[in-house]
């Protein structure tokens, strides 16, 4: 058993002794800082942080915890709304040192190490005038994101993050380090691509890369409020045959007191569309016109821009060390009714970030099977997160209070689905629904990979045999 203080000194001292990266307890002046993540609401302190620098350092320290039946968190971005890349009183397995990134522009791939993010990535494969469909904030990790599904900008077009996976290394349970892709260890890979950390440590990512940028169309579209149902139906409506090609968040926010907006709206709530097209900049122009044609917009930013800087765009809104809660569905098509419970439930949208946003689905993501890979999301047409964050502990319970009664009041609507990496922590009864038909094939993999359930601080898959 851990100590108070730490690892106990004969563990630490041989696991020390084996390491090429360091182990950091409660008596080092990094601990606080290498133990905070970006969600400020879990502040946990793990027995011991071992910083890995490679692989092998992983397999060792999984071996140590194994042996002392230690709870081991494995944090990579430690971007993660559930706090699951930080535990209380076991190791968590540090990443942030795998961090190198080699594109083969020729080739169009890229092996990215476990504690890359996407701005580091973005960054390096725009040299070559490449990119695979990542986050949408810069400061996201590559693993969580990967291995929960993956949505951003660039899914319409080319994907999923997990449909551009094609090889990972991976340590074990065990201690073990394999190769997974389509050839090697199929049903770990299978598995890998959406059934989150449950599995393994992946320290190194192969991915597939596309012709992106270095320009891309994009920006945002801001109107009052008031013209919420309108907005949602215009958005409904234009992504209901929309090419692959054009992106749209519809967000509802309140305007922060910034020079950007006209200071007559500072504080009210607003309707914004965020808008992204991957193809020839005439066309897009086109395409988003709709958009930005409705008389009146509080904001229209939308231009030609570096793709790194459309993965930029929402960086400062989602800083590191304030509050957050989530919680989402996933829908078949939004109806008439779901827009105006939608509308009708906003208020009084508590927390200086909160926002609330829909998400258009299809696309590239809708014409793989549910069954491709470990993500099985792929009829959603929208999906909505609602997303409070703020600054102070004593507003805790009111803002989440607040984001569960928005939810449930959407539950009539929806399809019972929800995408892994939008789960709150307190949601371990909508796990199955996160892998919905493909929870048990996971279960099956995870009794082989992982029978004693070491990886389990985690949006669950409890390991289960073949009957």
């Amino acid at each position: 058993m851990a100590e108070e203080s730490g690892l106990q000194p004969v563990v630490r001292d041989r696991l020390a002794g084996e390491l090429r990266g360091r182990i950091i307890e409660s008596d080092d002046p990094e601990f606080d800082s290498a133990r905070s993540v970006w969600n400020a609401r879990f502040d946990r302190r793990p027995a011991a942080i071992v910083r890995c620098m490679d692989a092998s350092d992983v397999a060792m320290t999984l071996r140590h915890a194994r042996e002392r039946d230690l709870l081991v968190a494995v944090r990579g971005g430690g971007h993660d709304y559930a706090g699951n890349s930080i535990c209380e009183g076991g190791i968590q397995i540090d990443l942030t040192a795998l961090d190198a990134v080699t594109v083969d522009g020729s080739a169009r791939r890229a092996r990215v190490g476990a504690g890359v993010t996407w701005g580091v990535f973005d960054a390096a494969a725009q040299k070559h005038g490449l990119a695979t469909p990542g986050g949408t904030v810069s400061t996201v990790g590559v693993g969580g994101f990967t291995l929960g599904g993956g949505e951003g900008w660039l899914s319409r077009k080319h994907g999923l993050g997990c449909d551009n996976l094609v090889g990972a290394e991976v340590v074990t349970a065990a201690g073990e380090v394999v190769r997974a892709s389509q050839d090697e260890n199929p049903d770990l890979f299978w598995a890998l691509r959406g059934g989150g950390g449950n599995f393994g440590v992946v320290t190194s990512f192969e991915y597939a890369l596309h012709e992106v940028g270095p320009e891309i169309l994009a920006g945002q579209v801001l109107y009052p409020f008031e013209r919420a149902p309108e907005m949602m139906r215009l958005y409904r409506d234009r992504f209901a045959d929309a090419p692959d090609e054009l992106t749209c968040y519809f967000f509802i926010l309140r305007i922060p007191p910034i020079d950007v907006f006209p200071e007559a709206f500072h504080g009210k709530l607003a309707v914004d569309f965020v808008l992204a097209y991957a193809g020839p900049v005439d066309e897009g122009q086109r395409l988003m016109a709709p958009f930005r044609e409705l008389g009146d917009p509080i904001l229209d930013v939308v231009m030609p821009q570096p793709y790194v800087s459309l993965q930029q765009a929402f960086d400062a809104g989602m800083a590191k060390g304030s509050r957050w809660y989530s919680r989402a569905h996933l829908f078949e098509e939004l109806s008439d009714g779901a827009i105006d419970t939608l509308v009708d439930h906003i208020e009084p949208l508590p927390g200086e970030f909160t926002t609330v946003y829909l998400g258009a689905g299809g696309g590239a993501v809708g014409r793989r099977s549910v069954n491709a890979t470990a993500y099985p999301h792929r009829s959603s047409a929208h999906g909505l997160h609602v997303f409070p964050g703020w600054s102070d502990p004593m507003q805790d319970e009111a803002i989440m209070a607040w984001a569960r009664r928005l939810h449930d009041a959407m539950v009539p609507f929806a399809n019972g689905g929800v995408y892994v990496n939008l789960l709150g922590e307190d949601e371990e009864a909508r796990v199955r629904a996160a892998y919905g038909p493909n929870y048990d094939r996971l279960a099956r993999i995870k009794a082989v990979w992982d029978p004693d359930n070491v990886f389990r601080h985690n949006h669950n898959v409890v390991p289960r045999p073949h009957s």
